[in-house]
C-alpha cells in the first residue's frame, strides 16, 4: 500500500523545568492524609506467599478498589513489581474504572487521556502515536510484544478484555530491547477472579451507534482450582463522516489451572474482526493551490461508496508459572499472533484550485495483508543477599519472528480528474483492480536477553542497573525495495530512586537507544540503525496507603541516523537519510483518590525538539498538552457518580514547502458524565463528547487530514453479579 511521508521541521517554544517543583507542591498540601511508610508491605506480603495460590499472584487488576484511577504496582517499567514510586520512570496507569466511567472503549481514546501522548488519527483506520516527540512503536501484552510491522495501529483496537493499561513513557530499555525513546504501552489483559463475577451493558450512541458488552468469570472446578474468564462485545452503527459505517466483533477467552500450589498455567485467545464501510484512505486536502487552509464540512469524506476495510486479528497465548520458593518464580510465554487485512480503497491526491475546487484526482487499489508472529518469553525473578542485605535480580531471553505478506491491486484509472466535488460525493465507479501488482514479503526475527538488579543500597536507597542485548535481522523486500539487514548491540540501563521522605522520592535514570532500520538512502543502502541516550530525573510521591501517585519528570532524549523521508525515486518509491534530532521536556503527573469518592487521572507535559540543523522538528506534534479525567460520588445522592475530562493542546504546524504551510490552532475538549445507581446490581450512565462542538483536524501527521467528531453521546444500561 503506498505511504505518504512528512518532511520533520521547524518552529521554538522555550521550557519552563523548574515546574516540576509542584509535584512536591502537589505533595505537600496533602500531607494531612495518614499513608502507610515507603516500603512497609512487602514483608507481609512475602509472608503471605507461601500459603496463596499461585493463580492469585499472576492475577494483575488495576487496584484492591474497583474504582481507583491508579494502581498500586506494575511490572511495565521492569519485570519487578514495583510501587510507580519505587520505578525510576515516568509511568502512567489508564484503570478499568476510568476506562468504565468515560467510555474508554479503544486505545486511541485511553492515550488521549494519558500524560504526554498525542493520537495521530490520520485516516478512520489507521492511527499513529507519539510521545516524548516520538512515534510510539512499541505495544505489548502482559509485558510481551515486538515493534508494530508498519509503526501504527490499523483498525479500532478495543478495550474490552484489559484490565488497565500501562504507559511507560521515555526509552525502556529493559522490557522493550528496541525501539524510539518514546513510550511503551502495555495492555494488562483481564484474568480470572475468585468466585462467581460477571457483567454486561447495552449502549445506544450517536449515529445509531449500538454496543453489547459481556464480561463472566467463573470456576470451572469445585475447588476453585481451574477458573475461566470470558469476554464478548459488538459495537455497529453509522458515523459523523459521510458514508462510513465501522463495525467490530471482540471475543477473548482465558483459562488458569493451579496444577500445583507452585505451578499454574494459563492458555488464552482473543479475535477482533474489524469491518468498516465507507474507510478513508488517506484523508482531506487541508491545504488550497494558494497556500490558505480548506474548511470542508466536518462530514466531509474522500471514500467511495464501495470502499470497505476489514482487519482481522487473532493472538493465542500460554503461560505457565512456578514459585520455587518465597523468593524466586519464572515466568514463561508462547504467544502467535496473526492479523490480516483485505480493503477495497479510494485514495484522492492532489490539490485544489480555491476558485474551482479543481486539482483532485483518483487511486483506487486493492489491498491484502498477512501477518504472523510468534513470541516466546521466559523470565525469572527472585531474591539475593550481598553485604548483609537482600536484593532483587531479574533476567530473560526473548524470541520474536514476524512474518508479512502484503499484495497492492492497483486500479484502472489512477490519475483520472474529480471536478466539480465528485472527490467528496463518492460516485467514483469502482474498477476493475488489475492494472498492475505490487507488495510485501519480508521476515523479522529478534533475539534478545536481559539482566537487570535492583541493589538495596540503603534503607531510602534503590539502585536498578541491567542490560539489554539483542540482535535484528530480516530478510525479503517492501515494494521492490530491500528489507535485508544484520544489527546488534548491547545497551544498558540504571536507575538510582531516594526516598526523600516518608511520602516523597527523587529519581534519576539513563539508558541507551538502539532501533534497527529498514529504511533505504538515495543509493539504496539500507541505513544503519538509529542509536541515543536517554536521561530522566523526577520526583514521585504516594499518599493514603498508595491510592493516589503524584510525579515529575525531566527528560532529555538524543537519537542519532533516525530515518527521515528524503525524497522520491523516478519509480516514486521513497528513500530516507539518517537525521539527528533531541527531545527535552517535563511532565506532571497525578492520578488516584484525592478525597472520599473523588477520583482523578491529571498531566500536564511540555517538551521542544530540535533536528541536526538546530531548527525545530516535528512540528505537528503539540509542545503543550493538558489533560485531566476526573468523578465525584455526590454524598447527598449516594446512588449519583458525576464527572468531566478535558483535553487541550497548543497549537501545531507542518511547513510543506516555501508556500504551504498548514496550521491547527490550540483546542480544548470537554467531556461530561453521570452514572446513576438503580439498584446494587443495575445502573445507567450517560457520557457527552466534545461538549463545545469545537471544529478541529485530528492531525497534522501528514499533509492530508480529516475533522474529529462534533459534540456526541451515548446511554449505558449496565448489570453485575
Amino acid at each position: 500500500m503506498p505511504g505518504r511521508t512528512v518532511p520533520s521541521s521547524r518552529p521554538a517554544l522555550s521550557l519552563h523545568p523548574l515546574a516540576l517543583a509542584i509535584s512536591l507542591a502537589l505533595g505537600a498540601g496533602m500531607a494531612h492524609g495518614a499513608g502507610m511508610a515507603h516500603g512497609a508491605e512487602s514483608t507481609a506480603a512475602e509472608g503471605a506467599a507461601d500459603d496463596a495460590p499461585v493463580m492469585q499472584t499472576i492475577t494483575v487488576t488495576g487496584s484492591s478498589d474497583a474504582n481507583a484511577y491508579t494502581t498500586r504496582k506494575s511490572a511495565s517499567a521492569s519485570k519487578f513489581d514495583l510501587s510507580l514510586r519505587d520505578t525510576p520512570q515516568a509511568v502512567s496507569v489508564v484503570t478499568r474504572a476510568q476506562m468504565d466511567d468515560f467510555k474508554l472503549d479503544n486505545a486511541s481514546k485511553v492515550l488521549a487521556q494519558t500524560t504526554g501522548v498525542t493520537v495521530e488519527a490520520v485516516e478512520t483506520d489507521r492511527t499513529y502515536y507519539t510521545a516524548r516527540g516520538y512515534d510510539i512503536t512499541n505495544f505489548q501484552f502482559d509485558g510481551v510484544g515486538i515493534p508494530f510491522v508498519f509503526g501504527n495501529v490499523m483498525g479500532d483496537l478495543d478495550t474490552a478484555l484489559f484490565e488497565r493499561v500501562d504507559i511507560v513513557r521515555g526509552a525502556n530499555g529493559l522490557i522493550s530491547s528496541t525501539g524510539n525513546p518514546s513510550a511503551t504501552v502495555n495492555f494488562v489483559r483481564k484474568r480470572p477472579t475468585a468466585g462467581l463475577a460477571a457483567a454486561a451493558g447495552v449502549t445506544l450512541g450517536s449515529w445509531n451507534t449500538r454496543r453489547l458488552d459481556a464480561d463472566v468469570s467463573t470456576p470451572l472446578s469445585a475447588d476453585g482450582k481451574v477458573a475461566a474468564r470470558f469476554v464478548v462485545a459488538h459495537e455497529e452503527g453509522d458515523s459523523y463522516l459521510d458514508r462510513y459505517s465501522p463495525r467490530k466483533d471482540v471475543a477473548y477467552a482465558i483459562v488458569e489451572a493451579k496444577l500445583t500450589p507452585a505451578t499454574t498455567v494459563a492458555m488464552g485467545h482473543s479475535y477482533q474482526n474489524n469491518l468498516a464501510k465507507g474507510g478513508m484512505w488517506g484523508a482531506l486536502p487541508i491545504a488550497y493551490t494558494d497556500g490558505t487552509p480548506t474548511n470542508y464540512p466536518i462530514s466531509t469524506s474522500t471514500s467511495a461508496d464501495w470502499s470497505r476495510w476489514s482487519i482481522l486479528n487473532n493472538s493465542t497465548f500460554a503461560e505457565l508459572a512456578h514459585q520455587f520458593n518465597a523468593d524466586w518464580r519464572v515466568t514463561a510465554t508462547a504467544t502467535y499472533n496473526r492479523s490480516s487485512s483485505d480493503s477495497k480503497l479510494f485514495y484522492v491526491y492532489g490539490t485544489p484550485d480555491k476558485a474551482t475546487g479543481d486539482g483532485l484526482f483518483s487511486y483506487p487499489s486493492r489491498y491484502g495483508s498477512t501477518n504472523k508472529q510468534r513470541l516466546l518469553d521466559v523470565a525469572a525473578t527472585g531474591k539475593f543477599t550481598l553485604a548483609g542485605r537482600q536484593h532483587d535480580l531479574s533476567m530473560g531471553l526473548a524470541w520474536s519472528k514476524s512474518t508479512l505478506d502484503d499484495i497492492s491491486y492497483y486500479g484502472r484509472g489512477i490519475g483520472t480528474a474529480l471536478p466539480n466535488g465528485t472527490a467528496f460525493d463518492g460516485s467514483y465507479p469502482e474498477p476493475a483492480f488489475d492494472a498492475s501488482t505490487d507488495g510485501s514479503a519480508y521476515q523479522d526475527e529478534r533475539k534478545n536477553a536481559y539482566l537487570a538488579a535492583r541493589f538495596n543500597l540503603a534503607d531510602n536507597a534503590k539502585l536498578l542497573a541491567g542490560v539489554n542485548t539483542v540482535k535484528a535481522g530480516s530478510t525479503g523486500s517492501a515494494y521492490g525495495v530491500s528489507q535485508a539487514k544484520s544489527q546488534s548491540d548491547t545497551t544498558p540501563y540504571i536507575g538510582l530512586v531516594y526516598d526523600i521522605s516518608r511520602h516523597v522520592s527523587a529519581y534519576g535514570s539513563y539508558t541507551e537507544i538502539f532501533n534497527p532500520q529498514s529504511s533505504i538512502d538515495s543509493t539504496g543502502q539500507t541505513l544503519a540503525a538509529a542509536t541515543g541516550k536517554s536521561l530522566e530525573a523526577g520526583l514521585k510521591s504516594d499518599w493514603f496507603d498508595g491510592r493516589l501517585n503524584l510525579s515529575g519528570a525531566l527528560f532529555k532524549t538524543r537519537q542519532k541516523n533516525v530515518a527521515e523521508a528524503a525524497g522520491t525515486t523516478p519509480d516514486f518509491k521513497t528513500f530516507y537519510k539518517g537525521v539527528d534530532s533531541e527531545s527535552q521536556g517535563f511532565e506532571l503527573d497525578a492520578s488516584g483518590e484525592l478525597a472520599k469518592g473523588w477520583q482523578a487521572s491529571a498531566g500536564y507535559s511540555q517538551l521542544h525538539i530540535k533536528g541536526d540543523d538546530g531548527k525545530d522538528a516535528r512540528t505537528f506534534i503539540p509542545r503543550k498538552q493538558f489533560h485531566l479525567a476526573t468523578t465525584y460520588h455526590v454524598p447527598a445522592v449516594p446512588a449519583l457518580k458525576v464527572g468531566a475530562s478535558l483535553t487541550w493542546q497548543d497549537a501545531i504546524y507542518n511547513r510543506i514547502d516555501d508556500t504551504t504551510t498548514l496550521h491547527q490552532g490550540a483546542y480544548a475538549q470537554l467531556g461530561l458524565m453521570a452514572n446513576y445507581a438503580i439498584s446494587r446490581n443495575v445502573s445507567l450512565s450517560l457520557n457527552v463528547n466534545n461538549v463545545t462542538d469545537k471544529k478541529h483536524l485530528t492531525s497534522l501527521y501528514w499533509t492530508q487530514s480529516l475533522y474529529a467528531a462534533g459534540r456526541n453521546g451515548s446511554a449505558t444500561l449496565s448489570w453485575k453479579y
